[in-house]
């Protein structure tokens, strides 16, 4: 995953690379002859010496101008992989502050990229984070309400989230709650088939509030520890199935909003996370993470909404999620 970040990087440092090695000479293996006669070879003399000769080779300082004008060009490459235009000129200009200026070892280029842009990633994704066993310890059933685009992996990942909740010793109920689309109750009462789980439906056309609140008031009466709630996909052409979320939100008040966000959406991505967010997202779970070359959807979203990326999808399969790592994303984009 994660293939056209990673050539991008490279591209960027084979073209700062140029940069340090312009105008000077590779370093020879060999001392100078001069030197050697006139000096043992361990003599302190001689040391200092030949580390003057190594260090005039190796090392350049790299000027605002030169790196200035590889990042425009590596900036222009983070927005084809997807990153935010504003997010693209912060990781730039981390860059540049820790570039200009530095004394840079021949060797040690791609290490010192590497470590400016982990710093400069890990404080995009530095952002609360979001722990399901203390919401549930708070109010029990912990409601759930999952948001997105029809198309967006949304039911899915609902099914896949009860499963890794299921695998952690919890209970589940789904709300059939997209009484909109054609075949929504079918598609969810086939996942929860496959998984156990019972589901709260009424007809289609009906009030997607009043199912969440039955599956509420089902899982009192039963024990029941997370209420999983599925909605209509949503476009902000249609006034009418937003005011119909702001209903949700307002009757059935669930404990965590999840935007579903396709990974392969593109700079669609920020958009469609703006628009979720004027009902209020407090978590955001990405899908087809294990196909996407580019990964800039997950930094821009992140970076928009300042809240945590709960899981990612990683397959087909319900137990192709995992949580996720700030750690391990960078790791996998810098490796």
């Amino acid at each position: 995953m994660f293939g056209l970040f990673k050539k991008k990087l490279q591209k960027l440092v084979d073209n700062l690379s140029g940069k340090v090695e312009e105008k000077v000479e590779k370093p020879e293996e060999k001392i100078p002859e001069e030197i050697v006669a006139e000096k043992p070879q361990k003599t302190s003399l001689f040391k200092k010496i030949a580390e003057k000769v190594k260090k005039s080779v190796i090392e350049k300082t790299l000027t605002s101008e030169e790196v200035t004008e590889v990042l425009n060009d590596f900036e222009n490459d983070l927005i084809e992989a997807d990153v935010a235009v504003e997010v693209a000129e912060k990781i730039k200009l981390d860059l540049i502050n820790a570039l200009v200026g530095k004394t840079i070892k021949r060797g040690k280029l791609k290490e010192t990229v590497d470590d400016s842009l982990r710093k400069s990633l890990l404080e995009i994704l530095s952002v609360p984070k979001i722990n399901l066993e203390e919401i549930l310890a708070k109010k029990k059933p912990a409601t759930l309400l999952f948001l997105g685009f029809n198309g967006a992996g949304k039911t899915t990942s609902l099914a896949k989230l009860a499963k890794f909740l299921m695998n952690g010793g919890h209970s589940c109920v789904f709300a059939a709650a997209d009484t909109f689309r054609a075949a929504s109750i079918e598609q969810l009462e086939e996942h929860a088939g496959r998984i156990g789980v019972q589901v709260i439906k009424h007809r289609y056309g009906a009030d997607p509030a009043a199912v969440i609140y039955d599956a509420i008031e089902y899982a009192k009466a039963h024990g029941i520890d997370f209420v999983l709630a599925d909605s209509a996909g949503r476009a902000h052409t249609n006034v009418n199935l937003m005011d119909q979320m702001k209903k949700i939100i307002r009757v059935d008040k669930p404990d965590l909003k999840i935007l579903v966000i396709d990974s392969l959406t593109g700079n669609d991505a920020i958009l469609q996370a703006r628009m979720f967010n004027e009902v209020g997202v407090d978590a955001v779970i990405f899908t087809k993470v294990d196909v996407n070359e580019k990964g800039g959807a997950i930094l821009s979203v992140t970076h928009e909404l300042k809240k945590p990326i709960l899981f990612i999808g990683l397959g087909q399969e319900y137990e192709n999620v995992e949580q996720f790592n700030a750690e391990n994303f960078v790791q996998n984009i810098l490796s």
